[in-house]
């Protein structure tokens, strides 16, 4: 998706003995205006919170292509190896080849000849021809110009500008990382900032440049800092205001798909447990220490009910016990990979009162919070480093946000209101049903048109890009259809048993090539999935875990999402979905 981006100039910081203006330059091209000025009550907090939001940008974690010059020296020295056993042993064999080698030799000499003075004509005239050509080059140069920016400075390489949102309560600050894996969002109150004029709300990006991070490590606990985000750009010392800045960005589709898959993982109900500083930091300070280098790579966290938190990092088996207490209802045991990328949280840990880990199940994202009083950070983490948030799990689907609902409506709502929970929505269209208003939330969100605040359970209102998206990366997907085309038989065929241990098991049938197939999903009394089945063919061959759903899995889990909240049911009893119906009746 290509994007253009207009800047009126360069954001920049200016120093004036103790007084200190950092000037964000907004998105011109955008219809909403933004403007803010407040001075800042805690400038060092926001100095290393933006600072931390920057390494989310620049963060990747995909593997590097090594290359292969042992590989090719050992297979020259082989080839030789070879030729010289070859003249050993065959030597009258060889001597008749080369005479009759040599005369085929002579005759395609001659032929080369000919042909190469006609290949000098055809040069010639295609000279003639490339002279008139102004952009003969052009590629060739513009693949070397971002060559050369990547090698010699790889935080100017990457252009994707955080998104700045104003909103009546609090100012945000996204980012997404170059690949795909970790969201982060800054989220500062207003009682934050003493108000130098009155905010206009709306959405923008703002240029972050390298050398503006520079500036603002230079801030100290004695400067007074005031933030700006000023349509009109910002002087240089001589006053004169410099040219328009313009920046033209292909964005990568899934990079699009997946900042907006993180508002539906994060409006997914969870496990939530608070960590003290102290825990944070002998996490991180376990993973700075030891680099592993061999799998497996993940880290268990094993919880039980009014225990301590415990964590057992693979593959050196250590068991870390934290200050954490888990006041969940029954033991469990979660695993989490890719847990290097924890490390960009390190710098908040002695600015932060408390973290939240929100863990979502297995083959899920996990969330933490950082509280810092008048501002949170949010980071957001895929399952995997190698897994975005757009490959293996539906987050939309499993959230109920299926569709495109009442769409419309939910955009005017939130267009007006810029800041409401789903129950809020809903309660303001009231002539509306909740499926559709949650499938319309959800459109909103794929949209990039509103992100999901995961510190108040709440919608937010903001435009990702200065253009609508493209229809093709928010258009209904193959796996919702097929959701949709087996809920009906799903939810005829449910069945659902409580056991001993305090989990749903709800199972359905369904036929595929005229055979009787059967999908089973174990649901705990936290609402997390423990276990998944399935007999297609589509679950076989994928992961065999929530990171790969199929339709059936999918449709079996929304149709059963609503009947958690069951009371009073035996033990190991199965309900068909008639008893469930006449027990909510």
């Amino acid at each position: 998706m290509r994007v253009d981006y207009k800047y009126a100039s360069p954001s920049r910081c200016t120093q004036v003995d103790n007084q200190a203006t950092l000037g964000l330059s907004p998105d011109l091209s955008r219809d909403e205006k933004v403007s803010f000025c407040g001075k800042l009550k805690h400038p060092l907090l926001f100095r290393d919170a933006m600072l931390m939001l920057r390494e989310i940008v620049i963060s990747d974690t995909t593997k590097k292509t090594k290359e292969r010059t042992d590989y090719f020296t050992w297979l020259d020295e082989e080839i030789e190896r070879r030729v010289n056993a070859h003249k050993e042993y065959m030597p009258n064999v060889r001597d008749a080849l080369k005479k009759q080698m040599d005369s085929y030799d002579f005759e395609l000499s001659r032929k080369k000849n000919e042909i190469d003075q006609l290949l000098n004509i055809q040069r010639n005239l295609k000279r003639q021809i490339d002279s008139y050509d102004a952009w003969r080059d052009y590629y060739k140069i513009e693949r070397d110009f971002w060559k050369f920016i990547k090698d010699r400075d790889y935080s100017l390489w990457f252009v994707l500008d955080p998104v700045i949102t104003v909103h009546n309560d609090q100012v945000s600050f996204e980012a997404f990382s170059l690949d795909e894996s970790i969201y982060g969002c800054l989220s500062v109150s207003m009682d934050e900032f003493d108000l130098l004029q009155t905010p206009k709300l709306g959405t923008t990006n703002i240029d972050f440049s390298a050398k503006l991070e520079k500036e603002m490590q230079r801030f100290r606990s004695y400067t007074d800092v005031t933030l700006s985000v000023n349509p009109e750009g910002f002087t240089i010392d001589n006053d004169i205001v410099p040219e328009y800045v313009e920046k033209k960005i292909d964005l990568p589709e899934t990079w699009i798909k997946g900042f907006n898959q993180v508002s539906s993982a994060a409006a997914l109900s969870g496990i939530e447990i608070e960590l003290s500083p102290s825990d944070m930091y002998d996490i991180c300070a376990f993973l700075r220490k030891h680099k592993e280098k061999k799998s497996p790579r993940y880290m268990k966290w094993i919880l039980e009910p009014e225990e301590r938190v415990q964590i057992v990092f693979e593959p050196f088996g250590t068991i870390l016990t934290l200050n954490a207490i888990y006041h969940g209802n029954q033991k469990r045991e979660e695993k989490i990979w890719g847990r290097r990328r924890w490390l960009v949280v390190e710098k908040l840990i002695p600015l932060s009162k408390a973290f939240y880990v929100r863990i979502l199940g297995f083959g899920m994202p996990q969330f933490i919070r950082a509280d810092m009083g008048t501002m949170q950070m949010t980071v957001g983490f895929s399952s995997w480093s190698s897994n975005d948030w757009v490959k293996g799990t539906a987050f939309n689907i499993m959230a109920g946000f299926t569709g495109e609902g009442c769409y419309t409506d939910v955009y005017k709502l939130m267009k007006d209101k810029r800041c409401l929970s789903i129950d809020e929505i809903a309660a303001n269209l009231l002539n509306k049903k909740s499926d559709k208003i949650k499938a319309g939330i959800g459109m909103l969100f794929r949209r990039g048109e509103g992100y999901f605040d995961i510190i108040n359970n709440k919608v937010r209102f903001r435009h990702l890009c200065n253009v609508p998206i493209p229809e093709e990366l928010y258009k209904v997907s193959d796996i919702e259809i097929d959701v949709q085309k087996c809920s009906k038989l799903t939810f005829d065929n449910m069945k659902v048993r409580y056991t001993h241990k305090q989990e749903f098991i709800f199972t359905t049938t369904y036929k595929e090539n005229d055979k009787l197939s059967s999908t089973e999903i174990v649901i705990d009394q936290d609402g997390q999935i423990t276990k998944i089945d399935c007999n297609c063919q589509k679950f076989k061959r994928g992961e065999r875990n929530l990171s790969d759903p199929c339709a059936h899995i999918l449709a079996l889990y929304v149709a059963s999402y609503k009947l958690l909240k069951l009371k009073n049911l035996e033990y190991d009893k199965e309900y068909k979905i008639n008893d469930i119906m006449e027990m909510l009746l």
